[in-house]
């Protein structure tokens, strides 16, 4: 049975990022905590482990980032109740400033789908609303 649904990948970076992200270019990232949300129509749970997973084809603009990312995780929710602009919205009024204008959002009229946060406060905020944890990729050695 696929699930389909919605996502948010937490990103922290330790560090200064500077990667190429498609037709976007170049785009900087200040170290911070970080959140992505996304569309799994075709299945949260392929969806997801790819995002969670360094060896992949970089395919979309947030592969740029989650395969140089060492610390993340994810928050689910299946079905379709909350639409990805629609917890995009939710990040933003919760605090989230948007990162980089036109990120993961090519499809939508959204600003962008990838938000700085507060990440406790915005966690928790998201887990109040339905959301539950997808799994949790710690810090690799070297």
């Amino acid at each position: 049975m696929i699930r389909r649904g919605v996502y948010v990948l937490f990103l922290r970076f330790d560090e200064r990022i500077e990667t190429r992200a498609g037709a976007l270019g170049t785009i900087e990232l200040p170290p911070g905590d970080y959140c992505y949300v996304g569309s799994a129509m075709g299945g949260i749970d392929q969806s997801v482990s790819r995002h969670l997973s360094h060896d992949k084809t970089i395919r979309w603009h947030i592969d740029h980032l989650t395969s140089v990312c060492r610390e993340m995780h994810a928050l689910e929710h299946e079905g379709t109740s909350i639409s990805e602009c629609g917890l995009g919205r939710m990040i933003e009024e919760a605090g989230g400033e948007p990162a980089v204008g036109g990120f993961g959002c090519s499809d939508c009229k959204c600003q962008t789908h990838l938000f700085r946060v507060d990440a406790e406060h915005t966690e928790r905020m998201l887990l109040d609303s339905g959301m539950v944890f997808f799994g949790v990729r710690g810090q690799s050695s070297g």
